[in-house]
């Protein structure tokens, strides 16, 4: 059970750039900052890549506002989804924790 709760988040002590690159990371388009920047550091690329998931979504779903009657019903819901997912991001940042957001993480993966 022990074993469980390591995979779910981890505790990491990074320092204050790495944070706040990682902070970008859930903040729209800043979301390739620390994609292009730092790459070399794995806390950072983790939150970014479930950031860039993010904000491809939010760019598709503004796309099918263009949709007659389920397009904005779709950019609705899914305008809510993000900003409550990002706040959790936030949230993980600010706790130093590198949490798997649940459907994010795994297409966060493939990249």
């Amino acid at each position: 059970m022990k074993q469980a709760n390591q995979n779910r988040f981890v505790t990491t002590k990074r320092g204050m750039r790495s944070r706040t690159m990682a902070l970008f990371s859930y903040l729209g388009i800043l979301c390739l900052v620390p994609m292009l920047f730092n790459r070399d550091d794995a806390y950072v690329q983790f939150h970014a890549r479930q950031g860039v998931v993010l904000w491809t979504w939010g760019v598709l779903s503004i796309l099918a506002l263009h949709v007659p009657i389920a397009g904005p019903f779709f950019f609705s819901f899914s305008a809510m989804v993000i900003a409550l997912l990002s706040l959790v991001g936030i949230c993980s940042v600010l706790l130093a924790r590198a949490w798997r957001i649940p459907g994010v993480s795994i297409v966060a993966g493939l990249l």
